[in-house]
């Protein structure tokens, strides 16, 4: 018997660049990012997807793009700028993700070539697979356009649409070359989506770093009341935190640990429960006090720390309740959890706490324990 060993290494590297205005005749930040990535013996050629929502919230912004690349031609800008809806629905429908890749086709954005999207994290995931199969793959740029993309999810690696009734069932791993957090962007998100994304910030702070968590008690009514100075540097450092455990150990998931999803098995869930009513983040949120109180059922949180996330939670906001959770004597939550396990590999592994800014892994998890925390949050939090 014969055998050829392969194997080799593919480094990864891309900045998450903070501005204000990125398509501002001023701001070069943006050209002098594609003028300068790869190899200059290439015409290299842009092609922009556009959030539905963000387009009609900045109805400047296509002007503007076009504006700013007139001036300069090291880069060919498609002559389209297409608007697709954001939200679930880009993940739900099919046809949304065959417009994006008719579009890479159309415009002729080969593999040294750029797409580039403006919106939210579920519109970025949905351009993100497309980019990642179209040709094996087609330089991807994301702008992200709300705070939970900004914090988390368009900063990461991860892309994907749902399929067959479960989020995310389609999917790859496939880094963007660049991520632009324009503040900007920000101004005009309603008060749900302003609010949404620090439900991230509060998850990544309870598993990793305390000090962050204290920032947000400090902070939260500031964030929940629209101070920009506040949000701007929560999204900094919740960036920060969720790119150094990326790049600390197992960026794309090899394994079944995924501490960045404290509180998601309980979320993913939800939002189907509730036909998408519910913000992905208001879902996490749930989800947090869920486990929160689970890991206080099972002795490994005090009652006092446990109250801390609470409160955290309802002074930025959140509603830590839904009826969903209940229905059909809980089944709905246990058929959520094994939907968990399978996309995980088959090993159930979740993120529990052990204390304030301490996660701990576990593989089994105690159903009636997980239905009295339900019923904890039912007589002790607001119902929607």
């Amino acid at each position: 018997m014969s055998v050829i060993q392969q194997s080799f290494q593919v480094h990864f590297s891309y900045n998450i660049q903070f501005t204000k205005n990125l398509f501002a005749p001023e701001n070069s930040l943006f050209i002098d990012f594609l003028r300068n990535y790869g190899s200059p013996t290439f015409k290299k050629k842009i092609l922009f997807l556009i959030d539905e929502g963000v387009a009609e919230a900045h109805p400047y912004l296509q002007d503007a793009i076009r504006k700013y690349f007139a001036t300069q031609d090291a880069i060919e800008l498609a002559s389209d700028i297409l608007v697709l809806p954001g939200g679930e629905i880009v993940k739900n429908q099919p046809s949304y993700f065959d417009k994006a890749l008719e579009a890479i086709d159309t415009y002729g954005i080969d593999r040294h070539s750029f797409v580039a999207a403006i919106g939210g994290g579920a519109f970025l995931d949905m351009t993100g697979y497309a980019s990642a199969v179209a040709h094996r793959g087609v330089k991807h740029i994301r702008i992200p356009t709300t705070v939970l993309s900004q914090n988390d999810s368009g900063v990461g690696v991860k892309n994907g649409i749902n399929y067959i009734g479960k989020k995310n069932f389609l999917g790859t791993f496939a880094p963007p070359v660049a991520v632009f957090n324009d503040s900007n962007f920000l101004t005009t998100l309603n008060d749900r989506d302003w609010r949404s994304g620090i439900a991230e910030a509060v998850k990544v702070a309870l598993i990793k770093d305390l000090t962050f968590f204290t920032w947000l008690e400090d902070h939260a009514f500031a964030l929940a009341n629209r101070d920009e100075d506040a949000m701007y540097q929560h999204i900094f450092r919740c960036a920060e935190l969720h790119v150094q455990h990326i790049s600390s150990g197992d960026p794309f998931e090899s394994g079944s640990a995924r501490p960045l999803d404290f509180g998601h098995w309980a979320a993913h869930k939800l939002e189907y429960l509730t036909n998408f009513s519910i913000r992905h983040g208001e879902a996490v949120a749930i989800g947090i006090a869920l486990d929160s109180v689970y890991s206080h059922l099972k002795g490994d949180l005090t009652e006092n720390d446990l109250q801390r996330i609470i409160t955290l939670l309802q002074n930025l906001g959140f509603e830590l309740y839904q009826p969903a959770l209940a229905e059909n004597d809980k089944i709905n939550l246990w058929k959520g959890l094994n939907e968990f396990r399978e996309h995980l590999g088959g090993q159930l592994t979740i993120t529990l706490l052990k204390a304030l800014g301490k996660g701990e892994e576990v593989h089994e998890i105690d159903f009636e324990l997980v239905k009295q925390a339900v019923d904890y949050l039912a007589s002790k939090v607001c119902v929607f």
